[in-house]
């Protein structure tokens, strides 16, 4: 049954020493935030002109096929999108994509995933942003919401301290989502020393992170998700 919030149990649920961490994992376009922010990007990009039409053309191309669910290459569009900032200071890049949270992503935060952070919180959860947008986009974030754990697409910076067109590793999504929260759990906490306890994701993409999740929370799921919400017994929250 879909529902507006998200009901904690008692303080019990805090970790109690010697207990593994409990994970909070919140994903960040179209759960936390109500929109998608590497589209609202490019259209933000485009309005200053600075990316060039064939970019745009190619990413629009990206953009279709990655609708029907087609097999893509997601390191491949980031690197068209930061063509735009390819050869600037990260330092100037990282200012203006939190410029661009400020404007166009900040109005769209959910009043519900912010409370729900919260709750987390304030119940002794680890809560964490993982998103395949890009980081300092989620860095922004981190400084207006409860959480300070996140888990994002990094681009590479040259050795002159400049921005490159490649994925520092892979784009965090789909099942690499799962692979990365893994290696920051054991990270920060040591193998066994963590449980992902809840997840939230809106997208068929986020399936794996909610299926390893001890309570998986779809919100305001896609239709394949809403099917497999369905079928596993998920929550389903209406934001």
């Amino acid at each position: 049954m879909s529902r507006a919030g998200t009901e904690l149990t008692s303080g019990r649920d805090g970790a109690a020493p010697g207990e593994p961490a409990r994970l909070a994992v919140f994903d960040f376009d179209g759960t936390s935030i109500d929109g998608n922010s590497p589209v609202l990007l490019v259209s933000y990009l485009m309005g200053k002109k600075m990316l060039k039409k064939r970019v745009i053309a190619r990413i629009l191309l990206w953009a279709a096929a990655y609708k029907f669910r087609l097999p893509q290459n997601e390191s491949w569009v980031r690197g068209l999108v930061f063509t735009a900032f390819e050869g600037k200071p990260a330092r100037e890049v990282d200012a203006f994509l939190a410029e661009f949270y400020d404007e166009r992503i900040a109005p769209l935060f959910r009043p519900e995933a912010d409370a729900a952070m919260r709750a987390h919180a304030a119940a002794g959860d680890v809560v964490v942003v993982i998103s395949a947008t890009f980081e300092p986009i989620i860095l922004r974030a981190s400084e207006r919401h409860p959480f300070e754990n996140q888990i994002s697409t990094r681009m590479r910076v040259a050795a002159d301290g400049t921005y490159t067109r490649q994925v520092e590793g892979l784009p965090v999504e789909g099942e690499e989502k799962l692979a990365a929260l893994r290696r920051f759990g054991d990270a920060r906490f040591g193998p066994g020393g963590w449980r992902l306890a809840h997840a939230y994701g809106d997208h068929h993409s986020d399936r794996a992170v909610l299926a390893a999740a001890e309570h998986a929370h779809a919100v305001s799921p896609d239709r394949p998700l809403s099917r497999t919400a369905r079928a596993r017994g998920w929550d389903v929250l209406d934001w």
